[in-house]
């Protein structure tokens, strides 16, 4: 084969060819990436599961030593801080009550 035709060939195949499939091929391997698999879903589950136990043994504390001692919140702290934790507190328990209505249905 003579040079002057081996370089433009080979220029040609590469850029119609090559190219695409190239472009194609990592366009493909972005969407896949993109996806949650079975695998990472039941990770998020069961972390989501863990949270919610830690946050109820979290009340439970909480609620133990209120009992305990009734200032304990405002020991040390800000005022508008535990007004703030008090109205988590609230709808924290808001929620575990609609959540225990639907579970019982």
């Amino acid at each position: 084969m003579d040079a002057n035709f081996v370089i433009p060939f080979t220029a040609v195949i590469l850029l119609f060819i090559g190219l695409p499939w190239l472009i194609f091929h990592y366009v493909t391997k972005w969407k896949t990436a993109k996806t949650i698999t079975m695998q990472d879903e039941d990770l998020l589950d069961e972390l989501y599961d863990l949270s919610r136990r830690l946050e109820d043994r979290m009340m439970t504390i909480e609620r133990i030593v209120q009992a305990e001692n009734p200032n304990w919140r405002s020991i040390g702290q800000d005022p508008v801080e535990t007004a703030l934790e008090d109205r988590t507190d609230r709808l924290y328990e808001t929620e575990t009550r609609g959540r225990e209505t639907r579970r019982n249905r």
